[in-house]
């Protein structure tokens, strides 16, 4: 952790205060939350109310592949394709196998080159061929293993014709490259605060605010009903 995440961190620790209850010490745990929201939104392009806090990048993957999935197959259930590149994080992958295991999902792993690039024209043929089926579109924006970063844009492009949602998983990229929620015109983007010089634990899925999004943890519906759980 750096010295100023590592301060802030220490400080807040040794408060106490539910940012959910209305007693004083939750309002004051609550007006923390919401300006490290507007700072995190700031940073990344987003709106604050975009911001959904996590317990890290794995929870944010699994809550945009799984709650858009559900979100999109309740309005449609042909939509069952879940489409992503072939090069994903396990924290992308595995979600999208579990759903093909249980939740009547079609995974298709979308090719890349020699250097770990996505091919794009193998994405519009597959849009071409079966866009009224897919529900989303995963395609990390940078790879974790080996650097590649992905033409996140472009697969926007390809989609948004369709109306189909993207999910990035931007864990590698923030602090390495420009990242911009709303410029790159993306749905739903992860990120991670271990991969910043923040603590374990942490992270965020920004998601737009009309995307179909359903909950994968349910309790106290915090987090715009989608990520219960007494927030950080």
């Amino acid at each position: 952790m750096s010295a100023a995440a590592l301060a802030a961190y220490v400080a807040e620790a040794q408060r106490t205060g539910n940012a959910s209850s209305l007693h004083s010490a939750g309002r004051t745990s609550r007006r923390a939350v919401e300006e490290a929201r507007e700072t995190v939104a700031g940073s990344l392009g987003a709106r604050p109310s975009e911001v959904i806090f996590t317990s890290g990048g794995t929870e944010a993957d699994n809550l945009a592949i799984k709650g858009i999935f559900w979100g999109r197959r309740a309005q449609d259930t042909r939509r069952t394709r879940v489409l992503v590149s072939a090069v994903e994080h396990h924290a992308v992958l595995d979600p999208a196998f579990w759903l093909a295991g249980h939740a009547g999902a079609e995974i298709v792993l979308l090719p890349v080159d020699a250097e770990g690039r996505l091919d794009l024209d193998a994405l519009r043929a597959e849009l071409a061929a079966h866009a009224a089926e897919t529900a989303l579109i995963s395609v990390m924006w940078a790879n974790n293993e080996v650097g590649t970063v992905q033409p996140v844009r472009d697969v926007v492009r390809a989609a948004r014709p369709y109306g189909i949602p993207v999910h990035t998983d931007a864990v590698q990229a923030v602090g390495q490259t420009d990242v911009d929620f709303a410029e790159s015109g993306v749905d739903a983007m992860t990120v991670s605060a271990h991969k910043l010089g923040g603590p374990v634990g942490v992270g965020a899925l920004l998601a737009r605010r009309d995307l179909a999004l359903d909950a994968v943890l349910h309790g106290g519906g915090q987090e715009r009903g989608v990520r219960s759980g007494t927030l950080d």
